[in-house]
């Protein structure tokens, strides 16, 4: 029997598929491109090449599309199971950041970064691309920069003007890339991490924890080792696979997954404004052919739990 995981953010949609041992079996990466429900789709499509839907016992979903306590549980939850000496979980993805401690297994603390994206992997790809680099390269030249140079980075559009400023300078390409990863490290924990104890184990989860460039800028700023697990883009799927495995074994009921054949279905969103209390909210419904999957987006609960009946 396996446990499917679907972690669903605004710049990549993961599953991880895990067997009893909690062991990952599978696990796709794959870009959202601000459409969830068809990179959805897609991942379902992909593992119904590899899997039955009998043997899917239960599934957890979590992401931006989720509560932010569901995606900060996710994580710590896979760190915790990855290695129980984690005591500090840093995440970078495409559009957010976030820091978890955990103390004896335990969230004790998280925050998530603000609006500005000088923290975030989007950041590193806009200037990557500029520089006509790909994301990979910018790991490699940080590790040949000799001196580097000095970025601005609590803000991003005054640490690309910084960078361009840099670059009519004449600095080394690695250089700047070197100083423009320290900088994107300093915003982190200035702002994500600020006014938090940070204790080893220290964890680097999230698509950005590929880059060794960042690995390496932490460390360095830290003075502590920072290690980065052989799955770290998916591991907030993980821990929804983890947590669904755990709910499934504590009840008797069955699992409620609809199959890889959605994959195929036709489903469609539609936006309903509720009049019901004084927040107005734009609540979104989500239909199939076979009639309504669910609803979200309120914030009284009012539909989730019209979901929960649905399912």
């Amino acid at each position: 029997m396996y446990y499917l995981g679907i972690d669903v953010g605004s710049v990549s949609t993961d599953f991880v598929v895990m067997d009893d041992s909690s062991i990952i079996v599978d696990q796709r990466y794959l870009k959202t491109g601000g459409a969830p429900v068809d990179a959805v789709k897609e991942g379902l499509r992909q593992l119904a090449g590899r899997f039955r839907d009998s043997e899917i016992r239960g599934v957890g979903t979590t992401g931006s599309g989720r509560a932010l306590a569901s995606a900060i549980t996710t994580h710590a939850v896979a760190a915790a199971a990855l290695d129980p000496e984690i005591r500090t979980v840093l995440e970078i993805g495409g559009q957010d950041s976030k820091i978890i401690l955990l103390r004896d297994g335990i969230v004790s603390d998280f925050a998530m970064n603000t609006v500005c994206a000088a923290g975030t992997g989007s950041f590193l790809d806009r200037q990557a691309e500029r520089l006509g680099l790909s994301v990979k390269d910018l790991g490699e030249l940080y590790l040949i920069a000799e001196n580097p140079v000095s970025i601005a980075g609590r803000c991003a559009v005054f640490a690309e003007s910084d960078i361009i400023h840099k670059q009519q300078l004449g600095c080394r390409v690695e250089d700047i890339i070197a100083g423009m990863s320290k900088a994107l490290v300093r915003n982190y924990l200035s702002n994500v991490a600020k006014g938090k104890t940070l204790l080893p184990k220290i964890c680097f989860q999230g698509g950005v924890a590929a880059n060794e460039g960042i690995r390496r800028a932490f460390e360095e700023t830290l003075g502590m080792p920072v290690f980065v697990p052989a799955h770290h883009k998916v591991m907030g799927a993980f821990g929804a696979a983890i947590l669904a495995k755990e709910k499934m074994e504590s009840e008797a009921e069955g699992s409620g997954f609809r199959g890889f054949s959605t994959a195929d279905e036709k489903i469609e969103s539609r936006s309903i404004n509720c009049s019901d209390c004084d927040n107005h909210c734009q609540v979104t419904v989500l239909y199939s052919e076979k009639g309504q999957l669910g609803c979200f987006s309120d914030r009284c609960g009012k539909y989730q739990l019209r979901n929960q009946k649905l399912n």
